[in-house]
């Protein structure tokens, strides 16, 4: 079957002469025991960028996450972030130089009020001033968490406690967030205003690798895009490219023109 986007290596030249990534996979292996889930993943995402990862339940998406953010380590390959080897350091100190992973599933601190899960996001900055300047922008990206600043975590609407997982993140100012299925359990209003955010967030100079079964909504938002099936990336292009491939429309669009 000829290919019906970009070949893999032309785009990942192309893109290796614009700046240098964020964030790159080279041929990255992980396993769960005697599992392979990732089998050769490689990708990148340049500053500015959403990047999303579509593809089926299992098919490695929130591996690739997890891998990036050492919570799984490789058997093989690298993790960079901004050239730099983080393919073995532990979680906390990817974490540290700038990987914010906003979790499947949310993960909040349900006990925590609404300001302190925030203040969790900022727990290594000593500048009380600085901390209070990073409020502020989370609180006017979501005005709903400044209402609800002093109420339990484990209190808000599912909607809610996405923003706060999101705006927990923002705390740390990273370099590049993961997002991992962030509609995940939303009522369609919900999701529409979460990628408005993402949108919105991007435009102000927020980098961001999005993993979302929403295929249709990841990429409005995304610039490029990345297929993974069975733990390899089958293809790669634009987001108007994929939109519109038959393939990527037959398995993950319903069909859509």
């Amino acid at each position: 079957m000829p290919p019906l986007v970009q070949p893999i290596s032309d785009v990942r030249a192309a893109a290796s002469t614009i700046a240098r990534p964020v964030l790159e996979l080279r041929e990255v292996h992980t396993y769960y025991g005697h599992i392979h889930a990732l089998k050769g993943i490689s990708l990148v995402v340049q500053p500015g960028e959403v990047v999303t990862l579509i593809g089926a339940n299992g098919a490695g998406k929130t591996t690739t996450l997890r891998t990036v953010s050492g919570l799984v380590k490789p058997r093989q390959g690298q993790v960079l972030l901004e050239g730099q080897d983080i393919t073995h350091l532990p979680p906390h100190e990817v974490a540290a130089l700038g990987v914010g992973h906003v979790p499947e599933g949310r993960r909040i601190f349900p006990r925590l009020t609404v300001l302190e899960n925030l203040e969790m996001g900022a727990y290594l900055v000593r500048d009380p001033g600085e901390i209070r300047r990073r409020l502020k922008f989370v609180f006017e990206v979501f005005p709903r968490l400044y209402e609800r600043q002093d109420q339990p975590g484990g209190t808000l609407s599912g909607g809610e406690q996405q923003m706060l997982a999101i705006g927990r993140a923002l705390m740390m100012e990273p370099k590049i967030m993961l997002l991992d299925e962030p509609s995940m359990g939303l009522a369609p209003v919900l999701v529409e205003t979460i990628f408005g955010v993402l949108k919105q967030l991007n435009e102000h100079g927020t980098t961001i690798l999005l993993v979302e079964q929403n295929a249709h909504m990841a990429l409005q938002v995304a610039h490029r895009g990345y297929v993974i099936e069975t733990g390899r990336i089958v293809l790669e292009g634009t987001a108007a490219e994929l939109a519109k491939n038959p393939q990527v429309q037959a398995a993950y669009l319903g069909g859509l023109d």
